[in-house]
């Protein structure tokens, strides 16, 4: 045998050295993965920014929106009052008249009508005229005046400023007979007031107006205070005429 030993084989003592391809790959993925928690990190960062960003837009958008719709919402508003307005004015209350209605009618009493109604509307009513009444006696298409009193007289009875009955008058100054006779100036209409002596169409007409004016007379001596009418003219029918 030879006396030569081969020396036993040691590992080495060193790290095993990698081959290049493992080393490229492995820095390869080092760097991925740094890219990657970079990538993480900004965005990180980035979210409060663009979430403001988002945030403000949307506030800019709302506020934008809000301060459109602010006139805008008034403005509809504001139309919508204008066309209740325009749809629903102020309609003026229907004007009316009282009156008072009494003699031959079913509910006598103090009525009211529209403006422009007539005497039958009045008589109408007061329940309307009853089985007794005169209606030939009424002119019941006369128009009403505000405060006049309506007498429906019964068959064969002369109404309260009537002519007088036959024989009853006592000569054109004179007075009638019978107290029915008496006109009664805050009831009579212009044909009655233009039968009186020294009183025309024209004076009928201003009484009327007078008392539609001034309301009732109170007294027969306020006819002075019509136009046309003095004293005189007075003294001719003083005595035919009431209030």
């Amino acid at each position: 045998m030879s006396g030569h030993r081969e020396a036993p084989e040691h590992p080495s003592s060193g790290p095993p050295r990698r081959s290049p391809r493992v080393r490229a790959a492995v820095g390869a993925i080092v760097v991925l993965a740094l890219v990657g928690v970079g990538a993480s990190v900004v965005g990180a960062l980035l979210v409060p920014g663009g979430s403001m960003s988002v945030v403000g837009g949307a506030d800019a958008s709302d506020g934008g929106d809000g301060t459109g719709s602010v006139p805008g919402d008034a403005a509809p508003g504001d139309a919508r009052s204008g066309d209740d307005g325009a749809d629903a004015p102020l309609a003026p209350s229907e004007a009316s008249v009282i009156v008072h209605v009494l003699g031959s009618v079913r509910e006598p009493g103090i009525v009211e009508v529209r403006l422009g109604d007539r005497v039958v509307d009045a008589i109408a009513a007061a329940g309307g005229a009853t089985d007794a009444a005169d209606l030939g006696g009424v002119n019941l298409a006369r128009e009403l005046v505000d405060g006049e009193q309506v007498y429906v007289p019964a068959i064969g009875e002369v109404p309260p400023g009537g002519p007088a009955p036959p024989g009853g008058a006592t000569g054109a100054g004179g007075s009638g007979g019978a107290p029915g006779a008496l006109v009664d100036l805050n009831t009579a209409d212009a044909a009655a007031l233009d039968a009186l002596p020294g009183i025309g169409p024209a004076i009928a007409g201003r009484i009327i107006e007078w008392r539609e004016q001034n309301g009732p007379f109170r007294a027969v001596d306020e006819l002075l205070a019509v136009s046309g009418i003095g004293e005189k003219t007075l003294s001719e029918f003083r005595d035919r005429v009431t209030v």
